[in-house]
């Protein structure tokens, strides 16, 4: 393997893992919930867009009810 192939690589997983990062970013109480559903079903394109809108979207707080 070559030199070049590892930062590839880290790349790779970290745009994989873009949807937990935004899920941190943003303080999400299922952040937990999102970084695990990454390696379980993010694998699918529907289960990573699903996990990528739910880590993207502003919750509803009780002040903004």
């Amino acid at each position: 393997m070559s030199i070049l192939m590892i930062p590839l690589i880290l790349i790779g997983i970290a745009l994989y893992f873009v949807l937990s990062i935004i899920a941190l970013a943003r303080h999400k109480r299922q952040t937990l919930v999102i970084f695990l559903l990454n390696p379980f079903a993010g694998w699918t394109v529907i289960g990573w867009i699903g996990a990528l809108i739910w880590a993207a979207i502003k919750e509803k707080t009780e002040e903004n009810s």
